[in-house]
């Protein structure tokens, strides 16, 4: 165990997948000590590191005394075991396996503890599948919902066109996995994972034609705690009015919804990644309200 950045203690852990693959874990504790008030787990969004989420969880730490797990998708960032050229997982990979198997190991090292999940973009969309959905108290998706090509602002339009029917197939055909510059972050993405996202996003009904088929059939009915659906003003990929949609997926959930103003992170530009970001430190009370 080791003190990060003087605010709290964090354990580096290893979490299992039923599967096989072993996720690569940063467990941030807060510093009072005995039992945390809760326990929760942040799924990553796409392609995204999991230590961009490292002082979001040493703050959410500490600011509401819990236990907060972060981890790499298997084939991702520190729990890759090759070249992405060769990892062959996908989107339900990391939405039901990894997302579920971070999900166990927190409710069975915290038991008895107060569960809660948060999810960025991706992150938010796998409790329906998950056998704990029941468990947890409190699921807070951030920029997260039912993505189609025509439903961006009018201006982006365009550039979603360009990534799914051109940059992004010919980039992934031809470098056998997407490269990251393409989505300006930077985390190589497997060529699978590539196809079965632009698969749900130029479809309509977005990840539902895959249920019962690459992907299990969820139940719905598990969730009936709070589930909080934050949108960002200003997020082009995943507007407001489509983070409205993802209500759809919680019919048996208390649901609320909220918008994070870009004025509130006191920035000029917060967009789809940023909020996690410590530059826009200002608005995380908003994402980790009581």
């Amino acid at each position: 165990m080791q003190q990060a950045d003087g605010a709290q203690s964090e354990e580096t852990v290893n979490i299992p997948c039923a599967d096989g693959p072993v996720l690569a874990g940063r467990l941030f504790l807060p510093l009072a000590g005995g039992t945390p008030a809760l326990a929760m787990v942040m799924h990553g969004a796409t392609g995204v590191p999991r230590d961009y989420y490292a002082r979001f969880a040493a703050w959410f730490a500490q600011y509401r005394q819990a236990a907060v797990l972060i981890y790499d998708y298997r084939d991702c960032g520190h729990s890759a075991r090759g070249p992405v050229r060769r990892a062959r997982s996908d989107m339900g990979d990391w939405a039901v396996r990894d997302q579920g198997a971070a999900l166990d190991w927190l409710a069975a090292r915290f038991s008895g503890v107060p569960l809660e999940v948060m999810g960025h973009s991706l992150g938010g969309m796998g409790l329906p599948f998950h056998e704990k959905a029941g468990m947890v108290r409190r699921l807070t998706t951030v920029a997260t919902g039912p993505a189609h090509w025509t439903r961006h602002p009018r201006h982006f339009i365009g550039k979603a066109m360009a990534f799914w029917f051109l940059l992004g197939p010919v980039a992934t055909l031809t470098l056998g996995y997407l490269p990251g510059r393409i989505l300006g972050q930077g985390a190589d993405l497997p060529a699978r994972a590539f196809w079965q996202w632009r698969r749900w996003c130029i479809r309509r009904g977005f990840y539902r034609h895959d249920w019962g088929r690459a992907l299990p059939q969820p139940d719905l009915s598990r969730m009936t705690g709070e589930v909080r659906l934050i949108a960002i003003e200003d997020d082009e990929m995943i507007p407001p009015d489509v983070v409205r949609d993802h209500a759809a997926f919680f019919p048996a959930a208390r649901v609320s919804h909220h918008t994070i103003p870009v004025a509130a992170a006191g920035v000029r530009a917060i967009g789809h990644l940023r909020i996690f970001s410590e530059r826009c430190k200002d608005a995380w009370p908003l994402l980790a309200e009581a």
